[in-house]
Parts: C-alpha cells; sequence; structure tokens
C-alpha cells in the first residue's frame, strides 16, 4: 500500500511538471503570435481614385493599419517613399501602394523638353563631376573626308539627373528639346568625341586691362618687322628738340638773299 502510494505521488509530480511544462510552453507561443499579429504598424495607400503616370501627392494617400507579421518590403511606411513618384497602374480608393507599382517622375519642367542619358565611356567624356542643376556646354570632335574638326555642339545645357555606379559618378541625363535631341542621340552614337564641361553660373565683372608699354611697343613693331622694315626708334625730347632748331636755321639760310 505504501509502495503504491508512493508510485502514485512520483506519477503526480511527473504529470504536473509535464502538465506545466506544456502550459509554458502553449503561453510562449500564444504570446509570440499575440507579438507579430497584434503589433499593428502604419502603411499608406490610396484615399480615392489615383490615375497612371500620375504624380502622387500627400492628399492621394491614406494611412492603413496592418499585422506586423504580414508586413513586406514592398509596404510604403514612410513618406519618403513617395516623392516625386508615379504609379505605373491606376490605383482605387483602399488599395495598398507597393514600391514594385512605384516609379520616377520625370525631372522634365517643360512638354516639349526630353531628357537624354549620357554615359561615360571611350567616347563620352567629362572633365569633372557634375550635379542636378549644373549647366554645361558640349563640344564634339568629328572626322570627315579626312578632316577633323572639333566645335561647339550646345551651351548651357540643363543637367536633369546625375548617374552613379557604385557611389562613383558615372553619367548624367540632360534635359534638351525635343528638336534637339535627334542631333545630341546622333553625336552620342557617331561623334569621334563628345566632351562635356561644366559651364560657368555666372561671369564677374572683368578688371581693365592693364597698360603694358612694352607690349604696345612690340604690338606697333610687328607690322613693321613683317613688312621687312626696321622699327623706329624712340628719340630723347631734348634730341628732337636739337634737331628741330637746326632744321629752322638751315630753311632760314636758304631763304635769306645772298650778299
Amino acid at each position: 500500500m505504501i509502495e503504491s502510494k508512493r508510485k502514485a505521488i512520483i506519477f503526480f509530480v511527473l504529470a504536473a511538471i509535464l502538465a506545466g511544462t506544456a502550459g509554458f510552453l502553449t503561453l510562449s507561443k500564444v504570446k509570440e503570435l499575440n507579438n507579430d499579429l497584434g503589433t499593428m504598424v502604419k502603411v499608406y495607400a490610396a484615399k480615392g481614385d489615383i490615375a497612371s503616370r500620375s504624380i502622387i501627392t500627400p492628399k492621394d494617400v491614406t494611412v492603413e493599419e496592418i499585422p506586423k507579421k504580414f508586413l513586406t518590403d514592398q509596404h510604403i511606411t514612410s513618406t519618403d517613399d513617395l516623392q516625386n513618384k508615379v504609379s505605373v497602374i491606376p490605383l482605387s480608393a483602399g488599395d495598398f501602394i507597393t514600391k514594385n507599382m512605384l516609379k520616377q517622375a520625370s525631372a522634365v519642367m517643360e512638354e516639349n523638353n526630353r531628357l537624354i542619358t549620357l554615359m561615360a565611356s571611350d567616347r563620352v567624356f567629362f572633365d569633372e563631376e557634375l550635379e542636378a542643376l549644373d549647366r554645361v556646354d558640349i563640344i564634339v570632335s568629328v572626322r570627315f573626308d579626312n578632316e577633323n574638326k572639333t566645335q561647339i555642339f550646345m551651351k548651357d545645357v540643363k543637367v536633369a539627373r546625375v548617374a552613379n555606379d557604385n557611389k562613383k559618378f558615372a553619367g548624367v541625363q540632360l534635359e534638351v528639346s525635343l528638336e534637339q535631341a535627334p542631333k545630341l542621340i546622333h553625336m552620342q552614337n557617331y561623334a569621334d568625341s563628345v566632351r562635356i564641361i561644366k559651364a560657368n553660373v555666372g561671369a564677374g565683372k572683368e578688371d581693365p586691362p592693364e597698360t603694358d608699354t612694352a607690349a604696345e611697343t612690340e604690338a606697333a613693331k610687328e607690322p613693321a618687322e613683317k613688312a621687312g622694315e626696321k622699327p623706329k626708334e624712340e628719340k630723347p625730347k631734348a634730341e628732337e628738340k636739337k634737331e628741330a632748331d637746326k632744321k629752322e636755321q638751315d630753311d632760314a639760310a636758304e631763304t635769306s638773299p645772298e650778299s
């Protein structure tokens, strides 16, 4: 009888331990599920109908809450991801906005302008790194009928965007008119060299040139030297006056009557 009681107590203790362990594991799992499902996160959805290719503004979106477990990397959780973006598909009220349906809006400010991409290559050269809204001049070198020619192709062209490769400057998108776009693309494809140089933002007032007597004298000598003549040397004023007085005396002697 005592032995059976002892066994019963042992089984009871083991049952209590197992029950406590099972309860603890169950409670932990429920808590974990509650943390995943119970924690809500805010994501952005369409407030009303949004047409495709139209820029999304703050008034076009609203905030919705979903369980954290269902949150993906494609959901929009910050308004920074919506700045200057358009949707490639039309959206209806309540539709969640995801990153894979967004595209960068065009940086072209005028309807008749287009963006042309120029990437650094063996024919396209950049004298320095550029930034958005910089202005550049484009100089091209072409060879036609064994004649080399370098000329300014375009001036004061706006840089709309800058392209980077591994955080290094790689090229630009230039904003040009629709009429200029084919010409620029043609030069990009067939010119021997396309060089993009940064244009001056503004030119200051130039200082008046300093008078350089030596330079003026050399400039005066050049025509005479080219004609094979020796440049006249400047004489001192005293010597010039002496020669003038002597000339007057000779003239007076010639005009006086002979004695």
